[in-house]
C-alpha cells in the first residue's frame, strides 16, 4: 500500500462532513491543499486551522491560478447537494466540475472520486447487497432531487477523464458516513436528544453499511493504490449490514433516551452494499458499528453519561 507521507495532496470540498476529518489527518504528514467555494462562515478558517492550505474555487468556473501546477494525489470529495431542482447547476459542479479537476491536473499519480450509493437503481428486497454491476438509476432523494442523477453524470465525466488522460482512477460509491464531525447517525441522534422522530420509509426496510470515519481514513491510500485506467469501480462502506432503526434503537439506549420513528416518503431511500470487492482488495473494516456509534456519541457529547457497553 502507498504511504501517504510526504505528498502533495489536492482536495476537493475539506470542509465536507467527510472530507474535513480526512485533510486534517493528511496535513499531519503532506502538503496538503484544499479547494472550495468555503460558502459557511468560518469554514475556511478551520480548514486552516486544521493544517491544510485553503483555496477558494468554484468548480464550476474554476480558477487554478492561485493553486501548485502539479499534485502526486487528488481527493475529490467536493459536491453540490441542495435542495430544489437547479439540474443545471449540479450537473456543472458534480459532472463538469470533476472533468475540469481531472483534466487541470491529469499528471497525478492518481485520483479518488468519491460518489455515493445512491447511483443504483432500488433493488425490490431492500435486503439485497447491491454489487458494484448491478443496475443503476435514479431513486429519488427528497432532501435533494439533483443529487443522484448529477452523480451518475459524474462518473461518467470521471471513466471518460481517467481513460483520456491515462489517469489511475478509483470511482468509491460511498454508503452511510459517521464520526465525530457528523453524518447521518450522527444527526439522527441530534434528533432523539431533542425528542424528534426520527424519519424512515414507509412499507420498506430500510438497511444500509454505516462506516466510520477511521476506517476512511485507514482505506483512503488502499483506494488510490488500487486506483486504475480505466478507472475502478468500488463500493465503499461499513462490513456489517445494519436496519435504520436498529442503530437508532441502539444510540437512543446508550444514552439512556426514548426513541421514536416516523413513516414518510420525504425519508432518505436506503441502500445495503456487497462490499466483497473492496473488502479483497483492502481487507476488512476495524470499527464495529455498535462501537463507532458509541464512541462518536461521547466525542459529540461529553457531557451524556452513556450506559455501560
Amino acid at each position: 500500500m502507498i504511504e501517504l507521507r510526504g505528498k502533495r495532496i489536492l482536495v476537493t470540498g475539506p470542509a465536507g462532513q467527510i472530507a474535513f476529518p480526512l485533510a486534517r489527518e493528511l496535513a499531519r504528514h503532506n502538503e496538503v491543499w484544499g479547494i472550495a467555494r468555503f460558502s459557511q462562515p468560518g469554514s475556511k478558517e478551520r480548514v486552516e486551522k486544521a493544517g491544510v492550505r485553503a483555496c477558494e474555487v468554484d468548480l464550476a468556473a474554476p480558477d487554478w491560478r492561485r493553486l501548485p501546477e502539479s499534485f502526486d494525489y487528488l481527493l475529490h470529495l467536493a459536491v453540490f447537494q441542495q435542495p430544489g431542482h437547479d439540474y443545471d447547476r449540479a450537473l456543472r459542479v458534480n459532472a463538469e466540475g470533476t472533468g475540469l479537476l481531472m483534466s487541470r491536473f491529469r499528471r497525478a499519480r492518481a485520483c479518488l472520486v468519491v460518489s455515493t450509493c445512491g447511483v443504483y437503481a432500488s433493488p425490490a428486497d431492500p435486503r439485497h447487497a447491491i454489487r458494484e454491476g448491478d443496475p443503476l438509476g435514479v431513486t429519488a432523494q427528497p432532501y435533494s432531487p439533483t443529487y443522484p442523477v448529477s452523480k451518475i453524470a459524474e462518473e461518467g465525466v470521471a471513466r471518460f477523464a481517467c481513460r483520456e488522460w491515462e489517469l489511475p482512477t478509483t470511482i468509491a460509491r460511498m454508503n452511510v458516513s459517521y464520526g465525530p464531525n457528523g453524518g447521518l447517525p450522527a444527526y439522527q441522534f441530534e434528533a432523539i436528544l431533542a425528542g424528534a422522530p426520527v424519519v424512515v420509509q414507509p412499507g420498506r426496510a430500510s438497511v444500509c453499511n454505516p462506516i466510520d470515519e477511521r476506517d476512511i481514513e485507514a482505506q483512503v491510500p488502499g483506494l488510490l493504490e488500487v486506483a486504475t485506467v480505466p478507472a475502478r469501480i468500488l463500493n465503499w462502506s461499513g462490513d456489517d449490514a445494519v436496519e435504520v432503526e436498529e442503530y437508532c434503537r441502539f444510540m437512543a439506549d446508550a444514552a439512556d433516551l426514548p426513541v421514536r420513528f416516523e413513516r414518510s416518503r420525504e425519508a432518505i431511500h436506503h441502500y445495503r452494499l456487497d462490499n466483497s470487492a473492496r473488502q479483497a482488495l483492502l481487507g476488512p473494516c476495524k470499527v464495529p458499528w455498535r462501537q463507532g456509534l458509541r464512541e462518536m456519541i461521547a466525542a459529540r457529547h461529553p457531557e451524556l453519561a452513556l450506559r455501560p457497553a
